[in-house]
C-alpha cells in the first residue's frame, strides 16, 4: 500500500511538472511579450491642445509646431558630443546632466533632452540625426495665443513633474501638462489623447517597419476646444486701464454667473511663458516679490471690503427688522460711542434715512444700524453669528468654488473669532467691539470677486449663480448644477429695492456724481480701505485702497463688477473711473467719457509703490 501511495505521488508531482512547462513554453505569452517589447520602439504621437475662444468667438489661443529633442539612454552609441553640443547649445556639462538625468528615470524610456526647438533649429537638426544613434525629434505643440491679455486666467503649460509622472499613467517624463488658471483646471478636456505607433526593429536595433502592419496603431485625438465667458475685448481694456497699478477687476453677468472679465494687476503677456525662453521667464515673474504678477490678486488677495459692505449691512437690518427705510440717523462728522470713541464721517446733510445714508456713504448711519442687528439679540456672541449666517449666504467667508481652481475664502468673523480675541468668558464684549464691520473696515475680509459676485446678488434681488469661466466644451453649453443653479441668500427679495436706489443715488447725488456715463443708468457704490502695515515693529498707515462697486443698468443688468486698486486714495479716484469705463465698454463698445479715460490713462501709482520702506515691505494677505 505504501509503495502504491509512494508512486501516485511520483505521477501526481511529474504531471503537475508537465503541465507548469506546458503553461510557460505554450500558453503563457507574458515572456513572449518582453522579448518583443526589446524589439519594439514605441513611438508616441502628441495630439494638439484645444483651442479657447471668448465667449464672441474670438480666438484667443491655438497651437504652434514644437520640437523635442528625445533620448533613449540603453540606445545611445558613442557620438561626437563637441557637434551635438553645439548644434543645439548646450555645454558637454548640460549634456551629461541631462543624460544621467535620463537614466535614472529609465534607461528603455524616451526623455527630454533639449525641449521647444526653433523651427530653423529643428530643419538643421534633422539632416544629423542619423549620426546619433538613440536620439529621436519628437513633435508637439506649444500655445499659439492670439491675446497679450488674460494670462493669469489663461494659465500655461509646463512640463510635467515626476511626481504627476508616477500619479497618472498618462504622463511621461518631458510630456506637457496644463499649469493654472483654465490650462489647469480643464487639462483632461485640452489635452486630448496621444496617439502610439509600434515600430519593429532588427537585431541590429533598426528600424524596419510598423509592429504587425500596423495594427495596434492608434491615430491621436486632438482635445476639445474650449468657449470661454470671458469678453476679449472687455479683459484687454481693462488691463490697459490697469497698466501702472495695482489691484483687480472682476465683471460678472449677473443673470449667469458668466465672469466677463478677470484683471490682475500687474500682469504679463502669455506668450512670455512659451518655448525655450519660458523657464527664465517664469523665473524672473516668480522671483518678483515685490509686484508679485503670479498672484492673481482678483481670487486670492484679502482686503478689507470698506463702505461697499455697507450695502449688505442695510440688507441684513432690513431682513432683521430692526430698521425700515425711513429711519433717520445724525451725523455729527461720525458716531460717537463708548468713552469718547469716535467713528469719523465726512461733512454731508443730517441726519439721513437708508436710501440718502447710501447715496452719502455715511459712517454714523450705519454705525447705528449695525448695532441694532447685533443688539436685536439677548448676546451679541448671537448677535454676530446671525450677521455672519446672512454674510454666508452671499458667498462670503467661503471660497465660492469657481472653476479657476484657486481662490481664498476671505474671513467672516464670527462669535467663536471674537471669544478668543477678547478672551471670552474672562473678559466680556459688546457690539461696540465691533463696530468696525458696520463700514467694512474691522475683521471682514473679502476677494475682488467676492465683492464681485455680491454685487450681482444685489442686482438680482436676492440670488446669484457660482461664478465660473467656462461656456462650452465642443459646442456644447456645460450642464454642471454647481454653476447652473441658483444660490439664494437668506434676504427677501423685497428689501433689495431701496438698497439698489440707494446705489442709483451715489451716481445721481452722491460720491460718485462726478462719474455719471451719458445714455447709462448705473448703481454703485464707493468705498475706501485703510491700508497698514509694520515699520520697525510699529502700525503705519499708508495710502488707503480704492474700491467701488457696481451693475447696469440698474433695470435688467448687463454687467456686475467690483475694482480694487491698491493705494489708489478714495473710491472714486481710481477705482470708480475704472468701474465706469468697463461698464461704458461692455454696453456700448465705445468711450464717450475720454476726460475720465485720459485721466486713468496718463496716472501712474508707481511712486506710490516705489516709496520707501525702512521695516517690512507691505503684503497683500496671503
Amino acid at each position: 500500500m505504501r509503495r502504491i501511495l509512494l508512486y501516485i505521488i511520483i505521477i501526481i508531482s511529474g504531471l503537475i511538472f508537465v503541465a507548469r512547462l506546458f503553461y510557460l513554453q505554450i500558453l503563457d505569452d507574458s515572456f513572449t511579450g518582453l522579448s518583443e517589447n526589446n524589439a519594439i520602439k514605441v513611438v508616441y504621437d502628441y495630439p494638439q491642445r484645444g483651442f479657447i475662444f471668448d465667449r464672441n468667438g474670438d480666438l484667443m489661443v491655438s497651437n504652434q509646431p514644437s520640437y523635442d529633442v528625445m533620448v533613449i539612454p540603453r540606445n545611445v552609441k558613442p557620438f561626437d558630443t563637441t557637434e551635438f553640443c553645439k548644434i543645439l547649445s548646450l555645454t558637454p556639462d548640460q549634456l551629461v546632466n541631462r543624460l544621467d538625468k535620463a537614466k535614472i528615470y529609465s534607461p528603455r524610456l524616451p526623455s527630454v533632452v533639449v525641449p521647444q526647438l526653433t523651427k530653423s533649429e529643428y530643419a538643421y537638426l534633422q539632416e544629423k540625426m542619423r549620426k546619433y544613434e538613440g536620439f529621436y525629434i519628437q513633435k508637439r505643440s506649444l500655445r499659439d495665443y492670439y491675446t497679450e491679455h488674460g494670462a493669469s486666467l489663461l494659465g500655461f503649460i509646463s512640463e510635467v513633474n515626476q511626481r504627476k509622472v508616477k500619479e497618472d499613467p498618462y504622463y511621461l517624463s518631458g510630456d506637457l501638462i496644463g499649469n493654472t488658471g483654465i490650462e489647469g483646471f480643464y487639462e483632461e478636456e485640452l489635452r486630448g489623447v496621444k496617439g502610439v505607433k509600434y515600430i519593429q526593429k532588427d537585431r541590429f536595433n533598426r528600424d524596419i517597419g510598423p509592429y504587425k502592419g500596423g495594427v495596434f496603431d492608434t491615430l491621436p485625438r486632438k482635445g476639445k476646444d474650449l468657449t470661454i465667458t470671458i469678453d476679449a475685448e472687455l479683459q484687454a481694456y481693462g488691463e490697459i486701464l490697469m497698466k501702472n497699478k495695482r489691484g483687480g477687476i472682476v465683471a460678472i453677468e449677473p443673470a449667469t454667473g458668466e465672469i466677463l472679465a478677470l484683471v490682475t494687476a500687474p500682469f504679463y503677456d502669455p506668450a512670455e511663458l512659451v518655448g525655450r525662453k519660458r523657464s527664465a521667464n517664469y523665473t524672473e515673474l516668480y522671483y518678483d516679490s515685490i509686484a508679485n504678477p503670479l498672484y492673481n490678486r482678483s481670487l486670492l488677495a484679502e482686503y478689507p471690503p470698506g463702505s461697499p459692505f455697507k450695502t449688505i449691512n442695510a440688507l441684513i437690518a432690513l431682513q432683521e427688522g430692526v430698521v425700515d427705510t425711513e429711519d433717520r440717523f445724525s451725523c455729527q462728522l461720525g458716531y460717537f460711542y463708548g468713552r469718547g470713541r469716535k467713528m469719523g464721517c465726512h461733512a454731508h446733510p443730517s441726519p439721513l434715512n437708508m436710501i440718502p445714508g447710501i447715496a452719502q456713504s455715511c459712517n454714523a448711519y450705519f454705525a447705528n444700524v449695525y448695532r441694532r442687528v447685533i443688539e436685536k439679540y439677548p448676546t451679541p456672541q448671537k448677535g454676530v453669528d446671525a450677521w455672519a449666517n446672512h454674510l454666508a449666504s452671499f458667498g462670503l467667508g467661503n471660497y465660492l468654488g469657481s472653476d479657476l481652481s484657486t481662490g481664498r475664502p476671505g474671513k467672516i468673523p464670527t462669535s467663536e473669532y471674537y471669544n478668543k480675541i477678547y478672551k471670552y468668558p474672562t473678559y466680556k464684549w459688546f457690539s461696540t467691539a465691533t463696530l468696525s464691520n458696520a463700514i467694512g473696515q474691522g475683521e471682514v475680509l473679502m476677494t475682488p470677486i467676492q465683492l464681485a459676485n455680491m454685487t450681482a446678488a444685489i442686482a438680482n434681488k436676492g440670488w446669484f449663480y457660482t461664478p465660473h469661466i467656462l461656456k462650452e466644451i465642443d459646442g456644447m453649453p456645460i450642464k454642471d448644477e454647481e454653476f447652473t443653479v441658483k444660490k439664494q441668500t437668506t434676504i427677501d427679495a423685497r428689501h433689495f429695492d431701496p438698497v439698489i436706489e440707494g446705489m442709483h443715488q451715489v451716481y445721481k447725488s452722491g460720491t460718485a456724481s462726478a462719474l455719471r456715463i451719458p445714455g447709462i443708468e448705473i448703481a454703485g457704490k464707493t468705498g475706501t480701505a485703510e491700508n497698514f502695515t509694520k515699520i520697525d515693529g510699529k502700525r503705519v498707515q499708508l495710502t488707503d485702497h480704492s474700491i467701488f462697486i457696481a451693475f447696469a443698468p440698474v433695470e435688467n443688468p448687463k454687467i456686475a463688477m467690483a475694482v480694487f486698486v491698491e493705494n489708489g486714495y478714495w473710491g472714486g479716484r481710481y477705482a470708480g473711473r475704472i468701474a465706469g469705463l468697463m461698464i461704458e465698454k461692455y454696453l456700448k463698445g465705445e468711450i464717450t467719457r475720454t476726460d475720465m479715460e485720459d485721466w486713468i490713462m496718463s496716472h501712474s501709482l508707481e511712486d506710490e509703490y516705489a516709496k520707501p520702506l525702512s521695516g517690512e515691505p507691505f503684503k497683500i494677505n496671503q
